[in-house]
């Protein structure tokens, strides 16, 4: 698999990662991994960064991976090369002050085209697999704060058993994470009833449209500072099949 290298220099590495690619081992499976396709391409960076412990014994190596996103989303995903610049990108990351930016594609029409969604977040009580930000969430609820934005909003006629005609609302949204829970911005939207398109996880029910294949999130843009307080701004340009789902909705 090619992977489009959007910002390079002696510190850091900022890669396109394709939907479908998942970041880094995860101990049950022994499936391609981008960790393993860099380490190929950059060796130098085995030994930068930290590993995940096993319960069973044995770490996960995940060199230069300084934070993920999940299989199923594209975009921006930013890689250390030296261990001091792991450090410096762990550090923001910690202070949330490296700002992320995403876009995705919402079931319905939202009533505020500019909001935050101020929901905590724990494990959901009905899958283990999920997290949740309603009623009933288990374990410590852990603060989580999204910003979103609308874009813009379409609709599209789908025809059911009976040739009945539906008419399926969705929204193209901008949406900025001030936190970096797990799922977050899944979990959010589903939270406040508008789950991502396509998302089998957290909207198992929901309708395949667009033709999309996978969940509709794309890691749009980053921004950090390298080791010097420079800042660096990085933006992933949208994937095909976001482009196609965008023009069918007469958004792009």
């Amino acid at each position: 698999m090619n992977i489009q290298i959007l910002y390079e220099d002696n510190e850091v590495l900022a890669i396109n990662k394709p939907a479908g690619l998942v970041v880094h081992a995860d101990g049950r499976t022994d499936e391609p991994t981008l960790a393993d396709m860099l380490l190929e391409k950059y060796p130098s960076i085995k030994g930068v960064g930290e590993t995940i412990p096993l319960t069973k014994g044995g770490v996960i190596e995940k060199w230069g991976i300084v934070h993920r996103i999940d299989r199923d989303t594209s975009g921006v995903l930013l890689v250390a090369k030296t261990q001091e610049s792991f450090l410096n990108l762990k550090s923001q990351f910690q202070a949330r002050t490296i700002k992320k930016s995403y876009r995705t594609i919402a079931q319905g029409t939202f009533k505020e085209k500019d909001g935050v969604i101020d929901k905590p977040i724990g494990r959901s009580k009905s899958d283990f697999r999920r997290w949740s930000a309603e009623y009933g969430a288990r374990g410590e609820l852990r603060e989580a704060v999204t910003e979103y934005h609308v874009l813009g909003e379409g609709e599209i006629k789908v025809y059911g058993q009976a040739a009945n005609q539906l008419i399926r609302k969705l929204s193209y949204l901008e949406v900025n994470p001030h936190t970096g829970r797990t799922h977050q911005i899944r979990v959010h939207l589903k939270a406040v009833g508008h789950p991502i398109l396509c998302d089998d996880l957290y909207a198992p029910k929901g309708p395949h449209l667009l033709g999309l294949k996978r969940t509709a999130l794309h890691a749009f843009s980053i921004v950090f500072k390298g080791l010097d307080g420079t800042e660096h701004k990085v933006e992933a340009p949208l994937p095909e099949d976001f482009k196609t789902a965008l023009d069918e909705l007469n958004l792009l």
